[in-house]
């Protein structure tokens, strides 16, 4: 039986055959290689030496003759890992004996393992393969090797594998770059502002040396909670509605219904949000973790309930600055005051009380640009990374043969 994938790089035309897996890949047992690291297998991760990973991991030494090799690029199934698919070996090691171990003759490990993790394979061709109920289920890895799969030329296979390394390595560098992004801010945000009641930061731009001053973060923003929304109030018009905050990002959770609008004689427009302006999660269990900062992008937009806004005095204090002053010490603040009821809430005094250190407007200005260009560089590699996931699992989907 032969099939065609959907997209293909130019030059290749021949239908793909369809073999049984167990006549690609070869189970192979060899044991008494104690000298060799022991592995740990990370689902979606391949395998890391034990001596190197973070998990506690508790064996007998001794029994590691016992244990079987795995050598680079081979496959690795455990009987109950049929939700993750098989494994890649990065390494050559020795591997816990209720692992399985498959060796693929003129076959691309990177290709192969892009199907072996895929739905196509796990949800479909190993179910009929999987027997037990509940935590009780294991493969049948004998009807496992009579499961066809895919094989096009191994010139094929190895020019979609190198296109798979290709987008994994942009998707961990963009991945890296972001971790190590956020890895600065949270170092600088400890060394940029004044710690342990001291009136000066640890590190500072050039030229500024005032003591900083404490103050209620009240004393620098004006807040509003957002309005009691009724729909049947509004009738089309093209207003945004702020119900909250995704806790992931900071990123603002628009209500469905965004076409809004209200008479001038309802006294709405102070709910009007404006470009920097501060949301803050008011209540439930995302309080002190959710919060956002308006882009211009995002407006119009009304504030609803459940939501306070800060807009920064302009004359005293910079939107940036209180932004990273918000994620710096917040969290601590609500852990300290909130109210302990089944659903935990701020009041709008809470927010107003909450102090703050802060130096003069110019040195909150070159704070506050800082901080934003690390959180835009931030988001950069976390938008580009996800951008990345997305364009592989299309080109997964497309670039392997389908069945309805």
């Amino acid at each position: 039986m032969a099939d065609t994938p959907k997209i293909r790089f130019k030059g290749f035309v021949d239908a793909w055959e369809q073999r049984k897996l167990g006549e690609v890949f070869e189970e192979y047992v060899e044991k008494n290689h104690p000298e060799l690291p022991a592995l740990t297998i990370i689902q979606g991760g391949g395998t890391v030496r034990r001596d190197e990973s973070d998990r506690n991991i508790m064996y007998d030494k001794a029994s590691l003759t016992g244990y079987k090799l795995v050598r680079k690029d081979d496959f690795i199934l455990h009987l109950r890992s049929f939700e993750g698919g098989l494994e890649k070996a990065t390494c050559d090691g020795i591997i816990s004996p209720a692992y399985h171990t498959f060796h693929g003759v003129s076959a691309d490990a990177r290709f192969y393992y892009a199907f072996f993790r895929s739905y196509e394979f796990i949800k479909k061709k190993l179910v009929p393969h999987i027997y037990g109920i509940r935590d009780g289920k294991s493969i049948d890895v004998e009807g496992m090797k009579s499961v066809e799969i895919p094989y096009p030329s191994f010139e094929e296979q190895k020019r979609i594998g190198d296109y798979i390394e290709a987008l994994d390595h942009l998707i961990t560098f963009h991945q890296h770059k972001c971790d190590e992004t956020k890895e600065l801010k949270r170092y600088m945000l400890q060394k940029m502002f004044p710690r342990n009641g001291k009136k000066n930061p640890e590190i500072r731009f050039a030229g500024f040396t005032d003591a900083w001053e404490q103050c209620k973060f009240g004393d620098c923003n004006e807040l509003i909670t957002g309005y009691p929304f009724e729909s049947e109030k509004f009738a089309e018009q093209g207003i945004k509605l702020v119900r909250g905050m995704n806790v992931k990002r900071g990123y603002l959770d628009f209500a469905d219904e965004i076409c809004m609008r209200w008479s001038s004689s309802e006294g709405l427009e102070n709910f009007l949000l404006e470009s920097n302006d501060i949301l803050i999660q008011m209540d439930g269990a995302l309080i002190g973790k959710s919060y956002a900062k308006i882009e211009e992008s995002q407006l119009p937009a009304l504030l609803v309930q459940r939501v306070t806004r800060a807009r920064t005095k302009r004359k005293i204090a910079d939107s940036n600055f209180m932004y990273q002053t918000i994620q710096r010490d917040f969290l601590n603040y609500i852990a300290m005051n909130k109210t302990e009821t089944a659903v935990p809430h701020l009041s709008l005094n809470d927010i107003r009380e909450f102090k703050i250190d802060v130096p003069s407007l110019e040195e909150q200005q070159r704070i506050g640009c800082y901080f934003e260009a690390l959180d835009h560089l931030i988001t950069l590699h976390q938008r580009k990374c996800d951008e990345l996931k997305e364009v592989k699992k299309f080109m997964l989907q497309n670039m392997f043969p389908q069945k309805g």
